[in-house]
């Protein structure tokens, strides 16, 4: 496939990029364009969300079912194995829960803080809140943006320090940079990653280019 500089790439097996059609690419152009309107941002965002959520959920084990229909047949089926749970990072993930409250009735919802520490220029976590019984759930990771990786990676070991299994992570995003990509996956080979579109790579000060702008500033409207 190729990124949005034109160049060729192929993701890792572990990254699932959503089909390039031309309905993405349209949401895709409104949510990246300087001039659309907050409003529109929030709209169009919300709509490419909701397909990453609905590809997301279609990564999660499944077992037959047979079920009756109204008119008496008998249709062979599917049903999810296991529960879910999302967790966002905040403040941009959260923009992602309602997409995933849409397709998940009643699902539970923690959230992580993660910010740079000033003395290490780190990532550090300084504020965690899950579902109490997270570990025995399949977890949809929220972050709409994937440049260097360092704060969904921090979010992962949060989640592994929580006992949730590494191979139960589906991480779920609108736009990734190889690098970031690439980091995540070295060191978390297990975890998959749902991405809407694949960027050029990060700017000198490690920006996504093309990119969108600060995701949850243009979401949010605290971009002024």
């Amino acid at each position: 496939m190729s990124n949005q500089a034109g160049t060729l790439y192929t993701p890792p097996s572990q990254v699932k990029v959503l089909a390039a059609t031309s309905q993405l690419k349209g949401l895709m152009t409104i949510v990246r364009a300087k001039a659309t309107p907050r409003a529109d941002f929030i709209f169009y965002a919300d709509r490419i969300i909701r397909l990453l959520v609905e590809e997301g959920l279609n990564h999660l084990p499944v077992i037959d079912k047979q079920v009756e229909t109204p008119t008496g047949a008998t249709y062979d089926g599917l049903s999810f194995q296991g529960r879910i749970c999302g967790v966002s990072i905040m403040r941009a993930g959260e923009a992602m829960e309602q997409g995933l409250r849409e397709c998940c009735r009643s699902v539970r919802i923690g959230k992580i803080l993660i910010q740079r520490d000033e003395e290490t220029h780190l990532p550090k976590l300084f504020y965690a809140k899950l579902p109490s019984d997270i570990a025995s759930r399949y977890c949809l990771l929220l972050d709409p943006m994937l440049a260097t990786g360092g704060s969904a990676m921090k979010a992962v070991e949060v989640l592994l320090d929580n006992n949730v299994p590494e191979e139960n992570i589906i991480f779920l995003n609108l736009i990734a940079s190889p690098e970031g990509i690439g980091a995540f996956v070295e060191k978390f080979p297990k975890v998959k990653i749902v991405v809407a579109e694949i960027d050029q790579g990060l700017d000198a000060d490690k920006y996504i280019v093309p990119g969108c702008g600060d995701f949850g500033c243009r979401y949010f409207g605290t971009n002024d």
